[in-house]
């Protein structure tokens, strides 16, 4: 088998199944695990997979820079930001994380919304002005530029003394093994700590996030209320974080 015939078949292993266990693929090609750990180093650089301990998992699109991924499955996120809309009650106070998502959330709230709003996105900030009778703080610190977010030990600080009804937050990946995932990990390490300060948090997964993986771990399963998406409801992979017990709400 051709370098290029391996490397496709992998690929197409990894969609059938969701996952690559290299020792596993060798022995069915009956070749070295050391070749498959190449394959796959080197789809990994490509973006193609996201390599983990003994193969790899689906790498997610949302990794993309910012105006690359506000094209990624438009239709899908409005679904979820007006079922995750409606869980807003008027009267709460909200974190509402940074992202494509979190900003079709804003713009699904009802323009009479009466809330206070907590967010460390220059951009959901700005998109909230023309809501008159929601109250906005913003969280300071280092800009990501990736996700247009604050991050860093200021960021952190200012969060530690805040507390929510509700959070929503934005992940890359929600898979049933390596759970809720994100590519940086400054950036995981502010959503993990605004999804503690909240009585319920929600995750905003569209369904390109669902089944895709990456490299930092932003929370268990175990830390959040639901993870709100419309992937279909036979969708495999929302039928293993069925079977794993994750709580999910179908965006329709």
């Amino acid at each position: 088998m051709l370098a290029s015939e391996r490397r496709q078949y992998l690929l197409d292993r990894l969609a059938a199944e969701g996952k690559i266990v290299a020792k596993q693929v060798a022995r069915d090609l009956d070749l070295s695990e050391d070749s498959i750990r190449r394959d796959l180093r080197e789809l990994a650089a490509e973006g193609l997979c996201q390599r983990v301990y003994g193969g790899a998992l689906p790498a997610s699109p949302a990794v993309a820079p910012y105006a690359q991924r506000e094209a990624i499955e438009p239709a899908g996120k409005t679904r979820v930001a007006r079922t995750a809309a409606r869980l807003v009650t008027p009267g709460s106070t909200v974190i509402i994380d940074g992202g494509t998502t979190a900003l079709a959330l804003v713009a699904a709230l009802p323009p009479s919304l009466e809330c206070s709003v907590i967010t460390h996105s220059p951009t959901i900030a700005a998109a909230l002005v023309p809501h008159p009778r929601i109250d906005v703080t913003v969280i300071g610190g280092r800009l990501f530029k990736h996700s247009i977010v604050t991050c860093g030990s200021a960021a952190l600080e200012a969060v530690s003394m805040l507390s929510a009804d509700l959070c929503f937050i934005g992940v890359t990946g929600v898979h049933p093994e390596r759970q809720l995932t994100t590519g940086d990990s400054e950036e995981a390490a502010m959503k993990r700590a605004l999804a503690r300060r909240s009585a319920d948090t929600y995750v905003l997964a569209s369904s390109e996030k669902i089944g895709a993986a990456s490299q930092f771990q932003v929370a268990a399963f175990t830390d959040i209320t639901a993870v709100i998406t419309d992937a279909p409801a036979d969708d495999p992979s929302v039928l293993a974080l069925q079977q794993v017990g994750v709580p999910l709400i179908h965006a329709g």
